[in-house]
């Protein structure tokens, strides 16, 4: 039987009509939040750059069709085109939109999106204290609000203002707006992850010398800021040490650079430490909670009895080489050597990579109180590989350096003479490595200590200072150019 023309039109509209009541309804669907509670795992990993990868997984309620899910909770300072949700297991659910809403509520911003609506002006009698309100319309509030009354037009608020609701789009904290599509009704687990600025990490270490100089105990901590505007409760801490390409400009850098007294503690316990590709991974052992706005410190390593040498260095300047011979000869008085601590990353509880960071050294004193004797900042230094850490200058050793002879030999070469008094006012002798930079195609011809050729720019004398005495080193060098 053929249906008639104008029944099947009228058909065809209340079908579409029904379609279209079935999408508002779904579009119309009330949002459901969630929060922090419904989290079932959260991992963090922190990179040595301020950044942060966030893995955050949460139990969504979800029916047939279409959903709407305010995922709470997140960081502030999320980069909101690096999120991703995928759902774990179940049925799972195809993801339509993401959006961060950032618009937060504030007396300000509320106030904007009432521009054009009608509010109430609650106003109280000074003598009396007797309120009474009018309705008044929001014309503008740029720099100022600009009320409309029945009967005149104020700029500012003579009171109090009373809004009739929230408007949804002004969220309390920032919030990752999902539009899905679930399969089916019921709980689906779901990860989101994204990167967030504001988080970063680096290395601290304490190294306590003995009194003789040659052993040291180091402790490792790791010092981590959370500025990205939001908290992360039972956390699996990951810690990647190495430097990443980044696709932007280098940001600066956000940790807390102030110091801390040395710390009595026993022995920590080291974190997991693994490669990742040309990296290395660091994972602490169990959950921490990591507050908004809080510096936190774990754990990274302890190692005990480990062999130290301490080396004087007087290094001459690259520049002061080049300027001061010839016609421009210098005394220099009063030089200091650099006092060096140096040891190797490996054997006993080292020998594992360690992640660049500050090293302070402490030593104790007569009665065996710590003392703070200086600090330096150690790069990434992989296993097996030499620690230098420059503690400051020595106090007992002094150093006057002078051009004694200065001969052109031809247009590309001359002949320099030089003398280096090093003098020792302690009670125990000193070797002090003596560093000279020497440009061009140089040779000593003669020398009052043996040199040796550390490098084509520098020759290195190890000159023995006797206790409360004194050393003149004495070298002539020929340089062609």
């Amino acid at each position: 039987m053929r249906i008639p023309f104008v029944t099947a039109v009228i058909a065809s509209a209340v079908a579409s009509a029904f379609a279209c009541t079935v999408c508002a309804a779904q579009s119309a669907a009330p949002e459901t939040s969630v929060g922090a509670a419904a989290r079932t795992a959260l991992g963090v990993t922190i990179y040595n750059d301020g950044e942060a990868l966030v893995r955050d997984t949460r139990t969504l309620p979800l029916h047939l069709g279409q959903n709407k899910i305010a995922f709470r909770d997140v960081a502030a300072s999320i980069r909101a085109e690096t999120t991703s949700v995928r759902a774990i297991g179940g049925a799972g659910f195809t993801l339509r939109e993401q959006n961060y809403e950032f618009d937060l509520l504030t007396p300000n911003a509320l106030l904007n999106k009432y521009v054009g609506k009608e509010i109430t002006v609650i106003h109280a009698n000074p003598a009396t204290g007797v309120e009474t309100s009018e309705k008044a319309t929001v014309l503008a509030a740029n720099d100022g609000v600009v009320l409309r009354y029945a009967d005149r037009i104020e700029t500012g608020v003579s009171g109090r203002i009373a809004f009739g609701s929230v408007p949804a789009t002004l969220r309390d904290r920032p919030t990752l707006s999902l539009l899905l599509d679930s399969k089916e009704s019921g709980n689906q687990e779901a990860e989101l992850m994204y990167l967030t600025n504001n988080m970063g990490w680096k290395a601290d270490y304490i190294a306590n010398v003995n009194a003789a100089g040659d052993r040291m105990q180091l402790n490792g901590w790791v010092t981590l800021t959370n500025r990205s505007g939001a908290a992360f409760e039972n956390a699996r801490l990951q810690l990647v040490a190495g430097t990443l390409n980044r696709v932007r400009e280098q940001r600066q850098d956000v940790l807390n650079r102030s110091s801390y007294a040395a710390k009595a503690v026993a022995a920590p316990a080291p974190m997991q430490e693994e490669k990742l590709g040309d990296y290395h991974l660091y994972t602490l052992d169990h959950p921490t909670t990591i507050l908004e706005n809080q510096t936190k410190q774990v754990a990274l390593l302890s190692a005990a009895e480990i062999p130290v040498k301490r080396e004087y260095v007087l290094q001459t300047n690259n520049a002061y080489w080049w300027w001061y011979q010839g016609a421009h000869p210098e005394i220099q008085k009063g030089l200091k050597p650099s006092i060096f601590l140096q040891f190797d990353n490996k054997g006993g509880d080292l020998g594992i990579p360690l992640p660049a960071g500050v090293v302070r050294a402490y030593m104790k004193d007569s009665v065996g109180g710590a003392q703070f004797v200086g600090e330096d900042s150690i790069a990434h230094t992989a296993k097996g590989e030499k620690v230098s850490i420059r503690l400051g200058e020595a106090f007992d050793l002094t150093a006057d350096r002078v051009q004694t002879d200065y001969k052109s030999l031809s247009q590309r070469s001359s002949q320099s003479s030089y003398q280096v008094e090093i003098r020792n006012a302690d009670s125990k002798p000193a070797t002090v490595t003596v560093r000279e930079p020497l440009q061009g195609d140089w040779t000593i011809t003669q020398e009052s200590h043996s040199h040796v050729k550390e490098s084509a720019g520098s020759a290195v004398w190890h000159v023995q200072v006797p206790a409360e005495g004194k050393v003149t080193l004495e070298y002539t060098a020929v340089v062609k150019w």
